[in-house]
């Protein structure tokens, strides 16, 4: 082979490892007074933001932290956050952002599976944190983030973080990992029975997915992104290290609200962000609406927007981006790519469209819908139901210390998602369920995402969930609980459910209230399938 001499063998001058490490460097060098950092009062530039990483790292670094060692951070969307995103890859460690909302005893399960070597904690959630921590058995150097947009809080720690950055060298040398497979995160998955897996990101994957963030949403440079999204969940999607890349601004709330949304369109010109459907009917649903003059796009993923909630985003100025994933693909690693014809679509059946999954990101090599029992694709019909696969860089590592979790994860080649898909005739895949919320009515297979479509095509309906209800002839059925966005009765749901679903997919009972969430704007359908359980 004429192409295999050693004249064209791989040297330091023409080749290094993909990491979102070598993202900060240009940004402090090009563009170091460019805005980076809006937190309430707080203002950084990109230089600033760059010596702030840097003594991190060098800090941490001086107390022993070094490769393959994992550093977790128990925190809300402040600018602390990013910075752990952005340092502690310096070090060849593991950054392991954890969800605020998990309880004691997860936490400190995750800080002892993870072998957390420090803790980085919001003094709001010092009380959580120090019981995690006496439950754990873990010695962990513990440093207390002081934020002071924060209500404040208990210090629980050796010291503070700014304390800590004052240790660190403002011209810490910091180097790309040995090798981009190395690992760059750890995120436990939100299972709801059983312990949380460890997921383990690699350099390689987190690099690929922040590229391909901006091509997917045709980012330009300098966007203004509004932290909604929470940046422990899949490590915010990538978007720590793709809003870096391209000389951004972090605008930073500590918890979503209406109001403050509006306030960051208003004042601070936000031109993206990324959120689950909830916050889309947040958005559109607020009573006082402040004006905004910018085009804003907003991308939305954790469970199947309703069709009726998009138009009313766009109708508002802000475009969606429909996304899919998971975890354990790095979060989106799927987007409902909007054709070119679509415009001409009449805006509810345009809605309808962008309401799909999708197809695969630009820079994730395949996903498709297979038959989990031949291994073999579905037809393109829109009908035939299957299991979404990936395959690809955007895909983890594996499930730490759980080989044969993630061999079974990994079957012939493919990532099995376990979410249950049709594949339209245009090779975009639509999601009819996750495989443990099908509803098995008298032997019928019924999609709970079928039967809550038709309930958010009343006005009046907000959220929706739809779980199986015990039921002593059919095994079970459906029960759809629903909160409110206006007046509606049972009667007059299930009268509106009766002209669109076939008879064994109609829910049988309708429970009012509001749903129980995750972080991330997931409902938790586990809980309202315990309370329909019998007692005793």
């Amino acid at each position: 082979m004429i192409f295999d001499g050693p004249e064209l063998a791989r040297t330091d001058a023409n080749h290094t490892a993909l990491s979102p490490v070598s993202i900060l460097k240009r940004v402090e060098r090009v563009h170091p007074e460019l805005p980076a950092q809006i937190h309430g009062r707080i203002r950084r530039t990109w230089g600033e933001v760059a010596v702030r990483c840097k003594r991190l790292a060098s800090a941490l670094a001086a107390r022993g932290v070094g490769k393959g060692d994992t550093v977790a951070l128990l925190a809300p969307n402040i600018p602390e956050a990013l910075e752990c995103a952005l340092a502690v890859p310096m070090l060849g460690a593991v950054l392991n952002a954890n969800n605020t909302r998990l309880d004691a005893g997860t936490i400190a399960y995750i800080l002892s599976h993870g072998e957390a070597k420090v803790l980085l904690v919001d003094t709001e959630l010092s009380g959580l944190a120090r019981d995690a921590i006496a439950a754990s058995g873990r010695d962990l150097l513990v440093i207390d983030i002081e934020d002071s947009e924060g209500p404040g809080g208990e210090r629980i720690g050796a010291l503070t973080y700014a304390a800590l950055l004052d240790e660190g060298d403002p011209d810490f040398g910091y180097t790309l990992p040995d090798d981009e497979w190395d690992a760059i995160a750890l995120n436990y998955t939100s299972g709801t029975t059983g312990r949380p897996k460890g997921v383990v990101y690699s350099h390689r994957g987190a690099w690929t997915n922040a590229v391909n963030n901006v091509v997917t949403w045709e980012m330009p440079h300098h966007p203004v992104y509004l932290w909604t999204l929470p940046l422990f969940h899949c490590n915010g999607w990538c978007f720590p290290w793709t809003i870096t890349l391209l000389a951004g601004c972090h605008v930073f709330l500590r918890a979503p609200r209406a109001e403050a949304i509006y306030d960051a369109f208003a004042d601070h010109n936000v031109t993206h962000l990324c959120g689950a459907p909830i916050i889309m009917s947040m958005i559109a649903g607020a009573a006082e609406k402040r004006a905004f003059s910018q085009k804003v796009k907003m991308m939305t993923a954790a469970s199947p927007p309703p069709a009726s909630v998009i138009g009313k985003m766009e109708e508002m100025g802000i475009s969606i981006t429909h996304v899919y994933g998971l975890t354990e693909v790095y979060g989106p690693a799927v987007v409902c790519a909007e054709k070119p014809a679509w415009s001409d679509r009449p805006m509810g059946e345009r809605a309808l469209l962008k309401s799909r999954q999708g197809v695969a990101y630009e820079l994730e090599e395949d996903v498709l819908v297979l038959n989990p029992e031949t291994g073999l694709p579905v037809p393109w019909d829109g009908e035939t139901q299957g299991e979404i696969v990936f395959r690809g860089n955007i895909v983890m590592k594996g499930y730490l210390k759980a080989p044969e979790e993630t061999a079974k994860a990994f079957k012939d080649g493919w990532f099995w998602s376990g979410d249950i898909a049709v594949q339209h005739a245009d090779g975009y895949i639509e999601i009819r369920d996750r495989a443990k919320d099908i509803i098995i009515s008298g032997g019928e297979n019924i999609s709970s995402i079928e039967v809550e479509k038709a309930l958010y095509s009343h006005p009046a309906v907000g959220l929706v969930a739809v779980v199986a209800m015990p039921d002593e002839t059919w095994g079970e059925v459906p029960c759809a609980f629903v909160e409110l966005a206006g007046a509606a009765t049972e009667t007059e749901l299930l009268d509106h459910a009766r002209e669109r679903l076939a008879g064994y997919q109609r829910p049988k009972k309708i429970v009012f209230g509001d749903l129980p969430k995750t972080t991330t704007g997931k409902i938790k359908k586990n809980e309202l399938r315990d309370r329909l359980r019998p007692s005793g």
